[in-house]
């Protein structure tokens, strides 16, 4: 049976928890899993019918008992967990709420048992926990996610089902449940890509299937012609409200495949030997096409959304109905009435006291810490990547050095660095191939490694980012181009609650690039313009780099692909052509996530980034001319994690604080900036710090207006004058 493997504690891969009185020491754990050694806290042996994790289609031709039983087995075995896990948050040993799988079972056991475990990618809904058990690791381990002590799966950071095993492509699920079919899809074009016949498995409900993301990426899959099951937990209800007052009368939703130029059709969930055999005959089918499908299953749901549901909105009857037509207790009967009632009473007799001593064990686990929680937002440094040193990597004649290369020209040789080394990346975009992307940064990728390698993705910014997230679980590092900063709105969520919060939550590293052309002053407006910086890295895990020269773009975009977190590469648009400069091969590239000093002064400590910095740097040249003043100049370059040390030192010998960046005044990134930096020099300031920033407004069209709204070199010069009175 493959053990659950606990996700890495700080720096330590697949670490377990042993249990020495008050004090948790964490050992490595031996490849491919985790083991019970004399000093940890021993899990039971589980019954012997649950060794077996597996259900053939060859199994199932001849009704055979064997198959059955497992099927019936690990049914029971999910339910009465459930009910007592139920139990138990009622007794108030779990906290939070509990999300029951009761009336799931006869669709997510036989799917997880027929699922080649060792090849095939899934992500589970709140109804899946029988599929959690059956895919990997031992009850105790899922019954430690629900207790939330120090051995829970997700390290207590996660709520009750919000777990899966990303080492064996079971990706976590997040409450936004059409999120997670993108992620699902990417994950399973991984496994593809690498040359493994996988299939994926995206759950989602009934209420979840009218969200914008199950369109998009139903749509991708079939573009891409990826082999996912969808399936559709069609419950009737979604939390209270009804399928009547979710969807226009008569509507079947398997119907929508058609829509998607895909294969559907409806799943009655009433009789598991029947799922199963559907199921067997469906796997094989699209594991041998390769082309997705949607499944409406009609399931049950016999208990309410969570324990908190009083299911006081059913109509007369309809709890009774549900019950009625409950599955587990119709194939009991009939394998009671095949293999003797004794032998089924036995079973259940074994499977019941197995989750009594599980519930024992894992009471028994002592509490979390929050040692180490902040250490873990990201994944560790990631050693450099052995890269050619030259700015080329081409064989016949490759080059240290690369004279007159504007922004745009060198963040494309980083691109074409990256894809001709690094046979794991993928570049993904709007209009990135033949077009070469909105401002031609990809230009000639596509003609140089194939539509494979460089390919246009659909108007679905959600989607593609859960896609490329699919990706970056399983082994890839994908490159997403969004065409303007602005629409990484659309991706917010993918971003900011999935992606960022990846390795936190599950241990699992999520290399992926994220290239945000962004910034005003080429009179596009409101929504081609936005400097997004404090907004997306107002959410924790993001990191980000924003470079100002050629030299540090072509840096930043090595630096961010080795990374093994979610970077955001912003790209200031007014920047891609604006001068030309040498590129040459940096063998301390990696030092763009540090400021770098452009000028040195006494006078005062000025930080800015992005294109702010050549403002900046004429704006030292007039006070230095017209003032003899001198200031230290940062370009702060790395936004997150900040590295300040250097501008602290020169803080404490200055006294003064300037800030400059071109987003919005208010809630912008310079306060954070001010506040990081006056906390700890406060005392020592000479003067009180100040702030530059565009005025707290939507970004305006025309000129005139654009150019009031922004920073100016004048308007620059005037507030430091005044400043300085």
């Amino acid at each position: 049976m493959r053990k659950l493997m606990l996700p890495p504690i700080a720096t330590l891969s697949g670490a377990r928890i042993a249990v020495l009185g008050p004090e948790i020491s964490r050992l490595p754990a031996p490849s491919g899993g985790v083991t019970v050694g004399p000093k940890f806290m021993a899990f039971p042996n589980p019954p012997s019918i649950l060794t077996s994790h597996d259900l053939r289609l060859a199994d199932l031709d001849h009704n055979s008992p064997a198959a059955l039983l497992r099927i019936y087995a690990w049914m029971h075995l999910a339910r009465t967990a459930d009910n007592r896990i139920l139990d138990l948050f009622r007794q108030g040993l779990i906290k939070g709420t509990v999300c029951g799988g009761q009336g799931n079972e006869a669709l997510v056991v036989p799917l997880a048992l027929l699922a080649d475990k060792a090849l095939d990618v899934v992500s589970f809904s709140h109804r899946g926990f029988g599929g959690h058990l059956v895919w990997s690791g031992h009850l105790c381990d899922h019954l430690n996610q629900y207790f939330a002590n120090v051995a829970s799966p997700t390290r207590a950071r996660e709520g009750n089902i919000h777990h899966g095993d990303p080492a064996h492509r079971s990706l976590p699920m997040i409450s936004h449940l059409g999120a997670m079919l993108s992620n699902v899809a990417g994950a399973t074009d991984s496994q593809r890509r690498f040359g493994r016949p996988a299939v994926g498995f995206a759950f989602f409900g009934d209420g979840s299937s009218s969200t914008g993301d199950i369109h998009e990426s139903l749509n991708l899959a079939s573009l891409l012609s990826l082999p996912v099951i969808f399936v559709i937990e069609n419950n009737r209800y979604a939390y209270s409200t009804p399928t009547s007052e979710q969807f226009a009368p008569g509507t079947e939703l398997w119907q929508r495949a058609a829509g998607y130029g895909l294969d559907g059709f409806a799943l009655d969930c009433s009789d598991p030997a029947s799922v199963a055999r559907i199921l067997a005959a469906t796997i094989e089918k699209v594991r041998a096409a390769s082309r997705p499908i949607l499944i409406e299953a009609h399931t049950l749901r016999l208990r309410g959304h969570a324990a908190y549901d009083t299911c006081d909105y059913l109509k007369p009857g309809e709890s009774e109905a549900f019950f009625a037509a409950d599955a587990l207790p119709k194939f009991r009967a009939q394998l009671a009435t095949t293999l003797g009632g004794a032998q089924i009473d036995a079973l259940d007799a074994e499977l019941n006291a197995f989750i009594e001593v599980c519930i024992k064990t894992s009471l028994a686990t002592p509490r979390p810490s929050p040692a180490g929680m902040e250490a873990d937002l990201f994944a560790p440094p990631a050693p450099s990547l052995p890269w050619v040193p030259s700015v080329t990597s081409e064989i016949q004649d490759p080059k240290s050095e690369i004279q007159n290369l504007n922004a745009a020209q060198a963040i494309n040789h980083g691109l074409r660095k990256i894809l001709t080394e690094r046979p794991e990346s993928i570049v993904m975009g709007q209009d990135i191939g033949v077009y070469g992307g909105a401002f031609k940064v990809t230009e000639n990728l596509l003609k140089e490694f194939g539509r494979l390698r460089v390919f246009n993705t659909p108007l679905a910014e959600s989607a593609c980012t859960g896609y490329a997230i699919g990706l970056a679980l399983n082994g890839h590092r994908p490159i997403e181009e969004f065409q303007f900063a602005d629409f990484s709105s659309e991706a917010f969520t993918q971003l900011t609650l999935n992606a960022a919060t990846m390795h936190f939550r599950s241990g699992a590293k999520c290399p992926l690039v994220i290239r945000l052309p962004c910034g005003g002053g080429l009179t596009f407006g409101s929504f081609h313009s936005q400097e997004l910086e404090s907004v997306l890295l107002a959410m924790p895990g993001l990191k980000a780099l924003y470079p100002s020269t050629p030299q540090d773009a072509f840096n930043a975009i090595l630096a961010a692909y080795e990374d093994d977190n979610p970077v955001l590469l912003f790209e200031h648009k007014a920047l891609y052509r604006r001068g030309r400069a040498p590129v040459t091969w940096d063998p301390n590239y990696r030092t763009v996530w540090s400021p770098k000093k452009l000028r040195t002064g006494d006078y005062a400590t000025f930080v800015t980034y992005g294109e702010m910095t050549y403002l900046a740097d004429e704006a030292c040249t007039y006070f230095a001319e017209e003032y003899e003043k001198a200031f230290d100049l940062f370009d702060l370059r790395g936004l997150a994690p900040l590295q300040l040390d250097a501008i602290e030192a020169s803080l404490a010998r200055t006294g003064r604080l300037l800030v400059l960046h071109e987003g919005r005044r208010t809630h912008g990134f310079g306060a954070e900036l001010v506040a990081r930096l006056t906390e700890k020099h406060f005392a020592s300031l000479k003067a009180a710090p100040l702030r530059l920033a565009s005025l707290d407004l939507p970004v305006p069209f025309a000129p005139e207006l654009e150019t009031a709204f922004r920073p100016t070199k004048e308007k620059i010069i005037d507030r430091i004058a005044a400043w300085i009175g």
